[in-house]
C-alpha cells in the first residue's frame, strides 16, 4: 500500500474483489480503499452490496494485461461469483467449491440445488487442467484442480438429489461472526456505515433455514 502511493511505483490501478458477502469475517476491502482511494471494488450485482463495480454473469474485467471473467455461481449465497482467468488457466471459486467440499447452503438465500448446478455447469465444466483456488484452505491445501474435484470431491460426485439430502441434513451452527460480518460486508466492510435498519434487514436474510 505504501508503494501504491509512491510516485515511482509501477502500480497504476488496484482492484479489490469479493466472491460474495461473507458471513464468517469482515472483508478488508473497505479499509484498503481508505488507504488507496483510487482503487476500485467489485462484487456480484445480485449481492446488492456496496461496491464500485457491480458484476453480472459472464462480465469481463480488465486488470492490467489480464482479463477476468465473472461467473455467477449461486448456491452458498445468492450472490456468489467465481472469477476465471483463462490465460492463466485458473479460477477463484470463493466458498462455492472448496477442496473436496463446498460451501454450506442453509442461509443467505442458499440453495443446494443451485449450488450443485453452479459447480457442475460453471466450474467443473472448465478444462480439467484449470487450477481452482477456494476461499479457504484445508489442512494446508490451498489449491485443487477441475480434474481432482471431478474425481475426488465426496459431495459433488454424488447425484443431485443425494447431494441435496446431504446438505439439508448438515445442521451446522451459525458462524460466530455472522451478526457483525454480514451487515458490515454489505457496506464493503466499512463498519461505520452500518445502520440499525441495515443490520435488521440483512440479518433477516441471513437466518438459517
Amino acid at each position: 500500500l505504501k508503494r501504491s502511493r509512491d510516485k515511482r511505483s509501477t502500480i497504476t490501478k488496484l482492484f479489490l474483489g469479493n466472491t460474495h458477502v461473507h458471513a464468517d469475517h469482515v472483508t478488508g476491502t473497505g479499509e484498503i480503499q481508505k488507504l488507496v482511494p483510487d482503487c476500485k471494488t467489485f462484487l456480484s450485482a445480485r449481492s446488492n452490496g456496496k461496491c464500485d463495480i457491480k458484476l453480472h454473469d459472464k462480465d469481463k474485467l480488465k486488470i492490467g494485461k489480464l482479463e477476468i471473467e465473472a461467473l455467477c455461481t449461486p448456491g452458498h449465497t445468492d450472490g456468489c461469483m467465481t472469477f476465471v482467468c483463462h490465460p492463466l488457466r485458473l479460477a477463484l471459486t470463493g466458498d462455492t467449491l472448496l477442496i473436496r467440499g463446498c460451501g454450506r447452503t442453509d442461509f443467505q438465500q442458499g440453495d443446494p440445488h443451485l449450488l450443485y448446478r453452479s459447480v457442475h455447469n460453471q466450474i467443473l465444466s472448465l478444462p480439467k487442467d484449470f487450477l481452482l483456488f477456494p476461499g479457504h484452505d484445508y489442512k494446508g491445501l490451498s489449491v485443487s484442480s477441475v480434474e481432482e474435484e471431478i474425481k475426488l470431491n465426496p459431495r459433488l460426485t454424488l447425484p443431485e438429489e443425494k447431494f441435496v439430502k446431504l446438505m439439508n441434513e448438515l445442521n451446522l451452527p451459525m458462524p460466530k461472526q455472522i451478526n457483525k460480518a454480514v451487515p458490515a460486508n454489505m457496506v464493503n466492510g466499512q463498519v461505520e456505515l452500518m445502520t440499525e435498519e441495515i443490520k435488521k434487514l440483512v440479518m433477516e436474510t441471513a437466518k438459517i433455514h
